[in-house]
């Protein structure tokens, strides 16, 4: 199978840390031009060094003006062939912790950080004919979770706009799918560990516990796992799939819807 992205410029939001450094390492590998992006200057001088021939610029995506200058800086390099969206999480919490305004800055972090970026560059993307954007989003919108639910209605929102601007845009050459990754070893998860053992009153390290026990596969996703099916479904190998979101959460949930 050829995942080759030669002569392929790849934007990864949020490709500083985590699964979004994980998808930059896996597109420069098979040969993308990559640009990542970070709300930290600090973030990005400590990831470049990785990711052979990257560029990288700062912006806080939940600001649509810094998401718009981004972009023409990204731009002003080579037009982008390939969007991955892994920036922003939002915070969990216990239900009765829960307010508007935390409802409120979930979607500011998750939401609105990917569609600042998505929307004015799927439009850039459909006057050239072609692109892919994938979203990483999240299991949380699919299975509420009591810690999770306002960033899991960001995620939910997000699982919406991916299916519908796929079928916005297919005509015009471009594919939008989504991954929704269920826990992985990042940081973002270890912090969540911390609001569910808040919530059950037991040990972080009982909750992690619980947590890894529920999950068929026996282990928590690596960001590897998840970069490499964004390696595949942003390649012409994934040239039919479009407009759906895939569950990656080791069979937990185990549904057919």
């Amino acid at each position: 199978m050829n995942l080759s992205f030669a002569g392929k410029t790849v934007l990864v939001t949020g490709g500083s840390k985590g699964i979004g450094l994980a998808c930059a390492k896996a597109f420069a590998a098979a040969g993308a031009k990559l640009i990542i992006c970070s709300r930290a200057q600090s973030n990005l001088d400590a990831a470049l060094p990785d990711i052979p021939g990257a560029v990288g610029f700062a912006a806080d995506l939940a600001d649509a003006t810094q998401a718009a200058a981004m972009i023409e800086q990204a731009e002003s390099r080579a037009p982008i062939d390939v969007l991955i969206n892994s920036a922003g999480a939002a915070r969990r919490s216990p239900p009765g912790e829960l307010s508007p305004d935390f409802y409120r800055a979930a979607m500011d972090a998750k939401f609105f950080s990917t569609i600042n970026v998505v929307d004015p560059l799927i439009k850039r993307m459909a006057a050239r004919g072609q692109g892919v954007v994938v979203n990483i989003i999240g299991a949380g919108g699919k299975i509420a979770s009591p810690t999770h639910l306002a960033g899991g209605a960001a995620n939910a929102a997000l699982m919406l706009v991916t299916a519908g601007l796929a079928a916005a845009y297919a005509g015009q050459g471009v594919r939008v799918v989504g991954i929704n990754p269920g826990l992985t070893e990042t940081g973002r998860v270890a912090e969540g560990m911390e609001s569910e053992a808040r919530l059950a009153g037991i040990s972080v390290d009982e909750a992690r516990a619980r947590a890894v026990a529920k999950i068929p596969l026996g282990r928590m996703a690596s960001p590897e796992d998840i970069a490499h099916a964004a390696l595949f479904l942003a390649s012409d190998q994934a040239a039919y799939i479009t407009g759906v979101t895939l569950t990656m959460d080791g069979a937990v949930t185990a549904s057919i819807v």
